[in-house]
């Protein structure tokens, strides 16, 4: 080939790359001001956060929050649950902001199919709380899933060299036997997180202790019963919720409904990390992933509703 064509190829093939270049960048421009997801601009409105799927990651919801508290023209939030729990400590990050926002805005919470363990414990902080007689909630309990391989690594002539500082050091781990004094750490440990679990809903619904505990044994509870235990306020759906929240803040006429604005990123690098998680997660495939000691992606206790 010689110098020429070269050259032709050249241009051709920096030209298509800078055509597409400018295509994502005008994309990507266009999401990011894409509004403020049909709410429109001025006049009161009710906030909403949707919570879907395992707890585990709270930057956005917890960032979602703090913005409607702030703005003026939010008048109250709406916070709808379709969740079967997850991580113990994002569930407390967000029951505690929804308690201290309730404290000046109304906080409703509409539960959807299921709002369970971690789910239900988010429910508790808000202010009023809506599910369907079907709707699964409950579960006050905690869950820590520690998978044993050493039979597995034996099969396979595998071995494990730990070296650690602190006989508590590698408690769980998967390539040998629990011993009873790890067993009784262990289970002091999920014994102190139900506690919080219970005392986090014995406030939050304003109730005794002693009215929480009987029904705080991980059992799943329909939304009716759940109304019958003071766990729910109301059995309604969504559009239930959305009035209760303009009645409560005050507001006339149809509400508009807020949504926090999705955030959107567009990097190279993110490409490239995106790739090699790609790779990861089929290398975990790979082994067995339901071996995992993180149902759910949730690493450690959980407050989560195990589901098949």
């Amino acid at each position: 080939m010689d110098r020429k064509s070269v050259v032709v190829l050249g241009v051709i093939f920096g030209g298509l790359f800078l055509a597409l270049f400018a295509f994502l960048l005008l994309a990507f421009v266009a999401v990011r001001s894409g509004g403020d997801d049909g709410a429109g601009f001025g006049g009161p409105a009710i906030g909403v956060l949707e919570i879907k799927g395992p707890i585990v990651d709270t930057d956005k919801e917890l960032k979602a929050l703090r913005k409607f508290a702030r703005e003026d023209r939010i008048k109250s939030i709406l916070v709808r649950i379709d969740s079967p729990g997850g991580a113990v400590a994002p569930s407390q990050e967000i029951y505690a902001e929804l308690r201290r926002i309730n404290q000046s805005k109304k906080v409703v919470c509409s539960m959807g199919n299921l709002a369970a363990s971690g789910g239900y414990y988010i429910a508790a902080g808000c202010g009023k709380v809506f599910a369907m007689p079907g709707t699964l909630t409950g579960s006050i309990g905690v869950i820590s899933q520690l998978p044993y391989l050493g039979d597995i690594a034996k099969e396979l002539h595998f071995s494990m060299n730990t070296i650690k500082s602190g006989k508590m050091k590698d408690v769980g781990n998967p390539f040998r036997e629990m011993t009873e004094e790890e067993r009784a750490f262990f289970q002091k440990l999920m014994d102190s997180v139900h506690e919080q679990f219970i005392s986090a809903v014995a406030e939050g619904r304003g109730l005794k202790i002693e009215e929480v505990r009987p029904f705080a044994d991980g059992r799943v509870l329909t939304g009716a019963e759940a109304r019958e235990l003071k766990l729910v306020d109301e059995i309604g759906n969504f559009n239930d919720a959305i009035k209760l929240a303009a009645e409560l803040g005050q507001i006339e006429g149809e509400p508009k409904l807020q949504y926090p604005p999705e955030e959107h990123r567009f990097k190279f690098a993110d490409l490239m990390s995106e790739g090699g998680r790609a790779l990861m997660r089929g290398f975990r495939q790979g082994l067995g992933e339901s071996a995992s000691s993180s149902p759910d992606g949730v690493v450690g206790p959980a407050y989560l509703m195990p589901t098949p």
